[in-house]
C-alpha cells in the first residue's frame, strides 16, 4: 500500500477499527513499515466478534492474528510481522502534551481516544512519520484538523476507476467487406482489426457509415464472433448493451460476469431472464443481495422472523421476477414453470448472509447490489463456487450504499479491475436506461 521508505526512518501507520473490519489482513499490507493499533480498537473489535456477517468475520480473525502475534508476553511493545515486514503493537493513549483529542471533540467518544492514543505515538516517534489510516472519512478531517497525517486504507482500491465509465468501443471505419463475411459467417480471424482494444471477452461496435456489426473477442480462437440479439424468457433485449449482456450471460464458457450500470439499465432482469433461460442447466437460480440496514440499525429491530425481516430488502427482485411472470398468462406453462421452481426452492431468492459457507455446486448465482461488497467479499463469494457454477454480479458503483466505501475501494471495482481480459470473465457496462422516460430524467438531470 504505502511507498518504499528509507529503511531508516520507516513509517509508522495506526490502524482504526474500520480498517481491520474492511480487511482483516491489512496488517501485513504495509511492505516493512510499522503498524500501531490503539486500545480502544481491541475494545470495538471485541463488540464485533460475534455473528454471521463479513464484519464479524473479520473480527473474529483479526483478533486471533493478533493472538498468534502476541505470544506468551503480548504485543505492548514491537513484535515483528514477519520476513521483510514492518513490526506491530498496541498503543496506548498516554498524552504527553496539550494535543488532546477528547478536549477539542468531546470526552468518552472511541474515536477521539483513538485519535489521543496516535497522537500519543507521534509525540513519542518524534524522529518518525506517524499516519491515521481509516476508511471513516470524518474522522480523517478529524485527525488532520489537530494535526495528524491521515489517509484512507489504498490497498484494493482502484485508481483509474474512471475507465470503467466508458462502455463498448466503437471500431469506426472498418472494412466493409469484414462486416459483411461477419455477417454471412458469423466469425473471422481478428487480425488486427481492434487493435489495442483488443481483450478476452471484449465487446465491440464494428462500423463503417451506416453499416454496423455487434461483435465479441474470442482469446482462444483468436476471433471476432458476431453477437445477435437473442430472446431470453421472451424478454428481448432493447439495445447494444443488453445485446452484448445476454452473449455473455448464456456462454457456457464465461463462468463470471459483472453487469454494472445506473438504476433502470436492466442488469438484474437480464441476469434473471438469462437465467431462466438455462434453467435446464443449472439445478438451482440463487439470487441473492447484501442487506444495507437503513440508518445503520440492525435487522434485528424489525418485526417478524427471519423471512419478515429480509422481505423489504429483497422486493427489487421479487419485482424483477414479477415482470418476467407478467410476460406470460397464469394459465401458460411458462407462468406455471416459475411457480413451481419457487416452491420447489429451484428458484430462491434470499439475503447474502443466508448463503454464506455454502458450497454453490451447479448453480447460477446472481448477487444483485454487488457495488456494496467489500473486495474480501466477492472474492469470497467466488472461491464458493463449484463444478458447474456460474457467477453473476450486478451494480451501480455510483450508489453505495455502506459509509467506508467509495467508488474506488468496492468489490465490484475491485472485481472487474483485477479480472478484465480473463477468459473466464465478462464485464459489461450498460448505459441506456430502459426503466422508463422519467427514470431516465432523474439519472440524467438530478
Amino acid at each position: 500500500m504505502a511507498k518504499k521508505t528509507d529503511a531508516h526512518k520507516k513509517k509508522i501507520f495506526v490502524l482504526d477499527t474500520s480498517v481491520l473490519l474492511f480487511d482483516h489482513d491489512s496488517i501485513n499490507n504495509f511492505e516493512d513499515n510499522d503498524v500501531a493499533i490503539p486500545i480502544t480498537v481491541l475494545e470495538e473489535l471485541d463488540n464485533f466478534k460475534v455473528g454471521n456477517d463479513t464484519k464479524n468475520f473479520q473480527a473474529r480473525e483479526i483478533i486471533r492474528s493478533l493472538d498468534r502475534l502476541s505470544g506468551t508476553s503480548g504485543i505492548n511493545d514491537w513484535v515483528s510481522l514477519g520476513k521483510r515486514k514492518g513490526k506491530i503493537k498496541i498503543v496506548m493513549s498516554n498524552l504527553l502534551n496539550g494535543r488532546d483529542a477528547e478536549k477539542v471533540y468531546g470526552p468518552g467518544k472511541n474515536d477521539h481516544k483513538i485519535l489521543n492514543a496516535a497522537i500519543t505515538l507521534a509525540d513519542t516517534e518524534k524522529n518518525r512519520d506517524v499516519i491515521m489510516v481509516t476508511k471513516d472519512i470524518n474522522l480523517r478531517l478529524k485527525a488532520k484538523a489537530i494535526g495528524l497525517a491521515a489517509e484512507d486504507y489504498l490497498t484494493g482500491k482502484v485508481k483509474d476507476v474512471k475507465k470503467m465509465a466508458d462502455g463498448f468501443p466503437i471500431i469506426d471505419n472498418t472494412d466493409s467487406n469484414l462486416i459483411n463475411e461477419l455477417y454471412k459467417k458469423g466469425a473471422i480471424e481478428e487480425e488486427g482489426v481492434l487493435g489495442d482494444q483488443k481483450i478476452a471477452n471484449g465487446y465491440y461496435i464494428l462500423k463503417n457509415g451506416k453499416d454496423s456489426v455487434l461483435t465479441r473477442y474470442d482469446e482462444e480462437k483468436k476471433s471476432i464472433e458476431r453477437v445477435e440479439k437473442q430472446y431470453i424468457y421472451s424478454i428481448k433485449p432493447r439495445n447494444a448493451e443488453q445485446t452484448f449482456a445476454v452473449n455473455a450471460l448464456l456462454n457456457d464458457d464465461i463462468k463470471l460476469v459483472a453487469l454494472q450500470g445506473v438504476a433502470g439499465t436492466g442488469k438484474t432482469l437480464i441476469a434473471l431472464a438469462s437465467a431462466l433461460e438455462q434453467k435446464n442447466k443449472y439445478g438451482q437460480i440463487i439470487l441473492a443481495r447484501p442487506i444495507i440496514p437503513l440508518s445503520n440499525r440492525d435487522i434485528g429491530y424489525l418485526p417478524g422472523d427471519a423471512e419478515d425481516k429480509i422481505s423489504p430488502y429483497m422486493q427489487p427482485l421479487w419485482d424483477n421476477l414479477k415482470f418476467i411472470k407478467s410476460q406470460f398468462k397464469s394459465t401458460e406453462k411458462k407462468h406455471k414453470v416459475l411457480d413451481e421452481m419457487e416452491k420447489s426452492g429451484e428458484l430462491a431468492i434470499t439475503a447474502l448472509a443466508f448463503i454464506r459457507g455454502r458450497s454453490l455446486s451447479n448453480v447460477m448465482f446472481i448477487v444483485d447490489e454487488a457495488q456494496n461488497l467489500t473486495p474480501h467479499e466477492v472474492k469470497t463469494i467466488i472461491t464458493r463456487a463449484g463444478e458447474g457454477t456460474k457467477v453473476v454480479f450486478t451494480g451501480d458503483i455510483n450508489q453505495i450504499d455502506t459509509p467506508y466505501m467509495d467508488e474506488e475501494s468496492n468489490g465490484l471495482t475491485y472485481l472487474i479491475d483485477r479480472l478484465k481480459g480473463h477468459p473466464l470473465f465478462a464485464s459489461i457496462r450498460l448505459e441506456k436506461g430502459e426503466r422508463s422516460e422519467l427514470a431516465n430524467l432523474a439519472n440524467e438531470m438530478l
